[in-house]
C-alpha cells in the first residue's frame, strides 16, 4: 500500500464537530476515526467476546476464483488471537443551568447540571469589575464548592458534580455556587468537562457566560431569562412552562437598569432564570474481532479467518506485506467476494452477517511467501477501529517455514543483531526496574526506608550496569572485560546531572528585561561571580516573547528578546565560560504562543521557523481548541500548551535544544513548568542535547491541615521525586519541600520541622540528594511578584541550611548583590573548602522549637535558629568558620 493510504491509516486529528445547536465538544475524532484495541491470545478461559471462534482447526478452504465452492483439505492453525474493540455510541442529555434567589435579594444560588451520567467536572471562573482583557479569575474561598480545586495560582477553579435524583428517581449530576451580590464580580464563566473522556463543552464555541450585572454585548455564549421572565415559583413542578432553549432567540438576563454611575451590581436588579442545553456525548462499548490462520502445506496456501461481535455491516480494508517493511501492497487474485479495490492501494472486503445476526465473519485465501496481513475495521466514514492507534498486523508463519533456507543465509547477521539487541534489552529492563520503583503499586507496598536505600544506590547501580553493557561487542568472559572498563562509568551516564559540586547563581530577577541591555550588565559582573565561589549561572528564557520576561515564548529561534541581542547573548556565554562557569539556559518547553488564528478564531497556529499548527496543541484545554492529544500534566491556560507526544514536536525541540548548545554555547538547562508534561519526554530532550546540567521546575502545594503546614512532608516530595524518576533520573529538580518547611521553621519557630520521622532531612534532598536543586527565593517566589518570599530577616539562616547541605544550592541575584554578598561568599567558601557535594551525609544533631544543627560529612558543623548548640570537641576540634544573625558554621581541624 503506499504512503498516502498509510498516512490515513496511521494519522488522526482533533476536530471541533457541532453536536447540536449551540454545543460543541472537543473529544478524539478524526474524518475518519481510529479507536484503540488490546490485543490477547486466545486460552481456554473466557473468550472477550460473545461468540467463539468458527474456523475449523484442521481444515481449510481453497476457493477457485469464478465460484465460491471449496475443497476441505488437511490445516493447522498457526495464529489465532482475539482483540478487543472500543465502539464509540452517541448518547443525548442535557445541560440545565439555573439561578436562583437565596434567603434574601443578596444571596443567589449558581447551580449547573448534567443528566448524563460520568465524572463531570465543573471549569469556572469570574470575571470582577474592571477587569481588563481578562475574563477568568478565581473566585473568593467562600464562593467555592468542597471539593474544589485552584488551577495554576490565580486562573480558575475546578468543581466536581455531584450526584442527585429528580423528582422522578432519575440519576442526575450538578455543583451549586453561592454568591452575594455585593462584591465585585460581572460575569460566572464556564465549560463542562467529562473527566472520563477528556472532552469539553461549551456553548456556541465558546465559554458559558452568566452575567451577574447588565451585560450589553452579548457574544452569542450568554445565558440567562429574557426580559419578563420570572424564576420558577415553588416546587419542581411548578416551574414556567417557558423554558429556554439554547437554539431558540437569544437569551439575556433581565435588569432593571439605571442611568447612575455607581457599580453596576448595587443598581441593577438580578433575576432567576432556569435553561437546558441539549448535548451529545459518545460513550465506548465493547466489541471484539478474533483473527485466526492456518496453514495448509498440501496446496501451499494460508487461510485467514476474521469474526466479530460488531453491529451493522463491517469493512475489512487490507492489504498484504510481502517483507517486513511493512508496505501495503495488494495480494493477487482471486478475492474474496464482496471485495472492491480501493484506489489500487488497498481492498475493502463486506463481512457476512452470520444466522441470527449476531456476528459477522469473512475468509481471505492467500500465497505462501507473504510476510503478514494487514487490515483495520471501518464501520461508516467517521469511525475506524484499529489496533493501539495502528493497523492490525497478523504475521504469516507460513513464509517463515517456507523461507527457512533465506533465514540460515542470513544466520550470521542475525546473531549480530541479536546480541546488540540483547544488550539493549538488558539496559531497558534495568530502566524499568528504577521507572518502577516510583510507581503507585511499588509505593504501597514497599515500606519507606526500602525505597529511600534503593534510591540512594539506583546512581552506583546505573553507573555499574552501564559500564557492564557499554561495549559494542557484547562480551561474557572475565578475561575479555577488564578491570578499568568495569569501574570507569562513561561520562554520559551523569549527562543532565553535573559533577556534584555545583553552586549555581541564577542571573536575574523579575525587573531584568527593563534596562534592555541585561545581557552586557550581567557581562560586567561574570567575573566577580567567579570569585564568589559560583560554578554554574542559570540565564533568564532567551526566546522572542509575548511578555517581556520571556515566559512566553512565540518564535523560538528569534534570540533577540528584552534581555539583549542574540550575539550578545554569545558574547556573555563565552564571557562566562572564560571565567569557568557554566551556563544554564532557560527552556520553556511547556507553552508557546501562537502567531496566527485558526478559522474560530483562536489563537493556535505557529510561525516562524517551527510552524506547527493545532496538532501541535492539546486537546483537553478548551480555550485553544487543540487536535493533539490529552495532555500529560497540569495545563498552563495562558497560552497554548504544547503536546508532546507528538513525534513532530518532540523532533523539533531536539534539534532546537541542540542548536542552542551549539550556536549559543549553552551546558544545560532550567526546565520551565515541567508539571505540565510527563517527565519521560524530559529524558528524550536530555538525551538528544546532552547537557552537562539540568533542573526542572516541579512547583506545586505542599500538605496543610486547617491552615497548619503538616509536618510529614512526605507525599509532596514523593511527587517532585516521582518526576525525577520519571525522566530517569537525567535531571534534577528545584527541592520545593525543602524552601515550603524552611518557610514554616524560621518564621514560627519550629526548627523541629527541619528533621522527618527518621531523623533526615524533609526536603527531596532527604531522600534524593544528588537529584535536589535547594533554593529559598527566585524570580517568582521574591523579587518584585512576592508569590512566596522567603521570611524577611532570615534570609541568611536559609543560606547556611542549603550552603552546608547535600544537594545542589541555588543562590538568587538580589541576594548576591546586596548586603548579603559577604555572607553568601564565605558560606560558599566553607562549601567549596571542605568539598560538600550534593552526595554529602548529614547527621542532624538537633532539631527543636528554636535551634537546628547538623554535621555534614563529619566536616562541617552547623547550626541556625536562636537556640544553642556547640558541636563536641573531641578525638575532632572544631573552630568558628562563619556567623551571622542566628546561624553559626564550623569547620573541622
Amino acid at each position: 500500500m503506499s504512503a498516502v493510504a498509510t498516512e490515513l491509516l496511521v494519522h488522526y486529528s482533533l476536530r471541533r464537530r457541532t453536536l447540536v445547536p449551540g454545543i460543541h465538544a472537543y473529544s478524539r475524532r478524526a474524518p475518519p476515526l481510529y479507536l484503540n484495541c488490546t490485543r490477547r491470545p486466545l486460552s481456554a478461559g473466557p473468550s472477550l467476546s460473545s461468540f467463539e471462534l468458527k474456523a475449523p482447526k484442521a481444515l481449510t478452504l481453497r476457493a477457485s476464483a469464478s465460484t465460491d465452492t471449496a475443497a476441505v483439505v488437511e490445516s493447522d492453525v498457526v495464529f489465532s488471537e482475539t482483540f478487543s474493540l472500543k465502539r464509540p455510541v452517541k448518547v443525548e442529555g442535557k445541560i440545565t443551568i439555573r439561578l436562583v434567589n437565596g434567603k434574601d435579594e443578596e444571596n443567589w444560588q449558581l447551580i449547573v447540571g448534567c443528566s448524563l451520567p460520568g465524572k463531570w467536572v465543573l471549569h469556572w471562573g469570574v470575571k470582577y469589575i474592571g477587569d481588563v482583557g481578562s475574563e477568568w479569575d478565581q473566585p473568593p474561598p467562600e464562593m467555592r464548592p468542597p471539593g474544589s480545586i485552584a488551577i495554576k495560582v490565580d486562573y480558575a477553579i475546578e468543581s466536581p458534580l455531584e450526584k442527585s435524583s429528580t423528582l422522578e428517581g432519575e440519576s442526575f449530576y450538578e455543583v451549586k455556587i453561592d454568591f452575594n451580590t455585593n462584591n465585585s464580580i460581572t460575569a460566572i464563566n464556564f465549560v463542562l468537562k467529562d473527566e472520563d473522556s477528556g472532552s469539553w463543552y461549551q456553548h456556541r464555541g465558546r465559554d458559558f457566560k452568566v452575567p451577574l450585572t447588565e451585560y450589553r454585548h452579548d457574544d452569542g455564549n450568554v445565558v440567562g431569562a429574557k426580559k419578563g421572565f420570572g424564576i420558577w415559583p415553588g416546587a419542581f413542578g411548578q416551574l414556567s412552562n417557558m423554558l429556554l432553549k439554547s437554539e431558540g432567540a437569544e437569551n439575556k438576563m433581565d435588569f432593571t437598569s439605571c442611568e447612575s454611575k455607581a457599580p453596576p451590581q448595587q443598581n441593577s436588579r438580578l433575576e432567576g432564570f432556569y435553561e437546558e442545553h441539549p448535548i451529545v456525548r459518545e460513550t465506548l462499548v465493547d466489541n471484539s474481532v478474533t483473527v485466526s490462520v492456518t496453514q495448509c502445506p498440501e496446496t501451499a496456501k494460508n487461510l485467514l479467518y476474521i469474526e466479530t461481535d460488531l453491529p451493522g455491516d463491517v469493512i475489512v480494508h487490507w492489504g498484504v506485506c510481502k517483507d517486513k517493511g511493512r508496505k501495503w501492497e495488494l495480494p493477487e487474485q482471486p478475492y474474496p467476494s464482496e471485495t472492491k479495490v480501493f484506489k489500487n492501494k488497498a481492498l475493502r472486503t463486506l463481512l457476512q452477517r452470520k444466522e441470527g445476526g449476531t456476528c459477522s465473519s469473512g475468509s481471505f485465501t492467500l500465497d505462501v511467501g507473504l510476510t503478514a496481513f494487514v487490515f483495520a475495521l471501518k464501520l461508516n466514514e467517521n469511525t475506524w477501529l484499529n489496533n493501539m492507534g495502528k493497523d492490525f498486523y497478523i504475521p504469516l508463519s507460513s513464509s517463515r517455514v517456507l523461507n527457512k533456507e533465506h533465514s540460515q543465509s542470513h544466520s550470521a547477521n542475525k546473531t549480530k543483531e541479536s546480541s546488540t539487541a540483547y544488550t539493549d534489552g538488558i539496559i531497558n529492563e534495568i530502566r524499568n526496574l528504577v521507572s518502577d520503583i516510583a510507581s503507585e503499586k511499588s509505593r504501597k507496598t514497599k515500606i519507606k526506608e526500602a525505597q529511600e536505600s534503593i534510591l540512594q544506590e539506583i546512581e552506583k547501580l546505573a553507573a555499574e550496569a552501564y559500564s557492564i553493557f557499554r561495549s559494542a561487542i557484547p562480551t561474557f568472559t572475565e578475561e575479555e572485560v577488564s578491570e578499568a572498563e568495569v569501574l570507569k562509568p562513561s561520562v554520559k551516564i551523569a549527562s543532565g546531572t553535573g559533577s556534584g559540586f555545583e553552586v549555581v547563581c541564577q542571573g536575574f530577577n523579575w525587573e531584568s528585561h527593563k534596562s534592555g541591555r541585561w545581557y552586557m550588565e550581567l557581562h560586567q559582573k561574570a567575573a566577580e561571580l567567579s570569585s564568589l565561589g559560583f560554578t554554574v549561572v542559570w540565564l533568564p528564557p532567551p526566546t522572542e516573547s509575548v511578555s517581556p520576561e520571556g515566559y512566553m515564548p512565540k518564535d523560538l529561534y528569534n534570540l533577540n528578546s528584552r534581555y539583549g541581542s542574540i550575539d550578545e547573548l554569545k558574547s556573555l556565554v563565552k564571557r562566562f565560560h572564560e571565567v569557568g562557569i557554566m551556563v544554564l539556559g532557560d527552556a520553556v518547553l511547556n507553552h508557546r504562543c501562537a502567531h496566527y488564528k485558526n478559522q474560530n478564531g483562536i489563537w493556535n497556529i505557529f510561525g516562524g521557523r517551527l510552524n506547527w499548527d493545532d496538532r501541535a496543541v492539546v486537546a483537553d484545554d478548551p480555550h485553544f481548541q487543540g487536535r493533539g492529544n490529552k495532555s500529560s500534566g497540569d495545563n498552563f491556560h495562558a497560552a497554548p500548551n504544547i503536546d508532546h507526544s507528538q513525534e513532530f514536536v518532540r523532533k523539533d525541540l531536539k534539534e532546537w535544544l541542540c542548536w542552542l548548545r551549539q550556536e549559543i554555547g549553552y551546558d544545560g538547562w532550567r526546565l520551565d513548568f515541567v508539571r505540565g508534561f510527563w517527565g519521560g519526554y524530559v529524558k528524550d530532550y536530555i538525551d538528544a542535547s546532552e547537557p552537562y546540567f539540568a533542573v526542572g521546575e516541579y512547583w506545586d502545594s505542599l500538605n496543610y491541615t486547617y491552615g497548619e503546614m503538616d509536618h510529614n512532608q512526605d507525599a509532596h516530595r514523593q511527587r517532585i521525586v516521582d518526576w525525577i524518576n520519571a525522566t530517569n533520573g537525567c535531571a534534577g529538580a528545584f527541592d520545593v519541600t525543602t524552601k515550603g518547611i524552611l518557610h514554616s521553621a524560621l518564621e514560627r519557630y519550629e526548627y523541629w520541622r527541619l528533621s522527618d520521622e527518621k531523623g533526615k532531612p524533609p526536603g527531596v534532598v532527604g531522600w534524593w540528594p544528588s537529584r535536589a536543586v535547594t533554593f529559598i527565593e527566585n524570580h517568582d517566589t521574591g523579587s518584585t511578584q512576592g508569590h512566596w518570599r522567603f521570611p524577611g530577616g532570615k534570609e541568611m539562616q536559609g543560606y547556611a541550611y542549603i550552603l552546608t547541605h547535600p544537594g545542589t544550592p541555588t543562590v538568587f541575584y538580589d541576594h548576591i548583590f546586596s548586603d548579603y554578598q559577604s555572607e553568601l561568599s564565605k558560606l560558599i567558601s566553607v562549601r567549596t573548602r571542605n568539598k560538600i557535594h550534593c552526595r554529602s551525609i548529614v547527621k542532624v544533631m538537633k532539631a527543636e522549637r528554636d535551634v537546628y544543627a547538623a554535621i555534614i560529612d563529619e566536616k562541617v558543623a552547623m547550626k541556625i535558629g536562636p537556640g544553642y548548640y556547640e558541636p563536641q570537641t573531641g578525638p575532632q576540634k572544631w573552630s568558628l568558620a562563619t556567623e551571622g544573625k542566628d546561624y553559626k558554621v564550623w569547620e573541622a581541624s
